[in-house]
């Protein structure tokens, strides 16, 4: 039986996780992060190991006061049907919880996954710093056929 994992990602991993990123952006499945990207906001991601390889990825980004993205989610095909990627999207929204984030949207053509999840569709225009922060650097961009996809989540105590 493997060891499998989810845990934090750490610098070690970029490299595997830009690697995940690129094969879905190449799709056209995700937008491309440039590995200084990743290097820069490792802290945003979790991965999922399997025998020390990373074979799944997904980060939790800080949009605005009480909002966060989750983004990058990749799951190699080796992994794919394990329930990796609810794992992933689980873990961020955990994560978030403490921060003090209120809600947390996606960006998807995956929208039935998210709404698995306790995500509903909303309007992308209710989601103004997503749209300048990344979308305008998006070759789609202001033609964006990906769904917005969003969750409330519970307030959580200090001492929880």
């Amino acid at each position: 039986m493997p060891a499998r994992k989810i845990r934090k990602a750490v610098l070690g991993d970029v490299k595997e996780i830009a690697a995940l990123v690129a094969d879905f952006a190449k799709k056209g499945d995700m937008l491309p992060r440039p590995l200084t990207e990743i290097y820069t906001t490792i802290r945003d991601f979790v991965v999922y190991v399997e025998d020390g390889v990373v074979l799944g990825a997904c980060a939790l980004h800080i949009s605005w006061e009480d909002i966060a993205e989750v983004r990058s989610l990749a799951v190699d095909d080796r992994a794919s049907n394990k329930g990796v990627g609810v794992e992933l999207v689980a873990r961020c929204l955990e994560d978030a919880k403490p921060l003090g984030v209120k809600k947390v949207f996606a960006l998807t053509y995956k929208t039935e996954f998210f709404e698995k999840l306790g995500f509903h569709q909303v309007d992308k225009e209710v989601l103004p710093q997503k749209i300048w922060s990344d979308c305008v650097k998006c070759m789609k961009f202001p033609n964006c056929d990906e769904n917005a996809v969003i969750i409330e989540l519970r307030e959580v105590n200090a001492d929880d």
